[in-house]
């Protein structure tokens, strides 16, 4: 299923596009399946690259002001998508981050604050449910889907959502009484806001004290309210020291934080 579109493919665009990573792959830096073409133009492919992310940053850019890669065209060929975009001049804002005087975190972390608070603003459309900006399949390596495709949904309902990350347990006065508050939890009302889904320090792009860009949109989507802290918080071992930053760009949600805990706790890492 892929309901996203293609983005400028052109007979022109896929055939230089393939040519130069052919040419350029060997000698030009790569980082995270993104191969640094030139000084302003990236590209990221793979299978498990999904035009659905190109779509993404796209709107974003269209309905605010937060900092993404422009687009100039996203096609698939072969099994593989490709999505040659802007490279934006910034580095990942973890690097010298606990060296970092101050007042220059403090500034970056209100701008990510409000770039956030911007982004809670977008309304889905109607009968939108969990699912992705064109509301189609959304990915996440953390939630295996379907014989481990890392894609899933898209979910007609919060409910359903919850549903799938439980394994589709129900309640039962039998369960272990974490399980029983678990469920409970996620049958309450969550709302749909608009979420990056992986706000690590490494996907956030700082030029002096500026917010540069936001990167690697490929886990956003319309999710319950509650997903983009929860997710925040599963850091990278050799970036622990954001943690204790989070709460100062997202809004604090412990009972949800503590809830996401429990289900993977019964139910497999996240």
């Amino acid at each position: 299923m892929n309901t996203s579109p293609p983005v400028n493919d052109t007979p022109f665009n896929r055939y230089s596009t393939l040519l130069a990573i052919k040419i350029l792959k060997r000698t030009r830096p790569s980082c995270g399946g993104v191969l640094m073409l030139t000084d302003k133009m990236c590209v990221k492919y793979g299978d498990r690259v999904h035009l659905s992310e190109a779509s993404t940053m796209r709107f974003i850019a269209k309905h605010t002001s937060i900092p993404v890669p422009k687009v100039f065209c996203a096609f698939t060929h072969s099994g593989k998508t490709y999505i040659v975009m802007e490279r934006i001049k910034g580095k990942m804002i973890g690097i010298g981050w606990v060296k970092r005087p101050e007042q220059s975190k403090a500034k970056l972390l209100s701008q990510l604050a409000k770039h956030i608070t911007e982004m809670r603003q977008l309304q889905p459309p109607d009968g939108m449910g969990v699912a992705s900006v064109d509301n189609g399949l959304l990915f996440d390596c953390r939630v295996p889907g379907p014989r481990n495709s890392f894609r899933l949904g898209p979910f007609d309902t919060v409910q359903d959502f919850h549903r799938h990350l439980r394994m589709g347990v129900e309640f039962d006065a039998g369960h272990d009484p974490e399980i029983q508050t678990l469920i409970e939890q996620h049958g309450k009302n969550s709302p749909l806001v608009f979420t990056h889904g992986d706000l690590s320090s490494v996907n956030i792009l700082a030029r002096d004290d500026e917010i540069a860009g936001i990167i690697d949109w490929e886990t956003a989507g319309w999710y319950p309210s509650y997903w983009e802290y929860t997710t925040a918080h599963q850091v990278n071992p050799h970036n622990s020291f954001w943690e204790i930053e989070i709460d100062k760009f997202l809004q604090p949600m412990p009972e949800e934080l503590g809830m996401e805990r429990i289900r993977q706790k019964y139910f497999g890492d996240i």
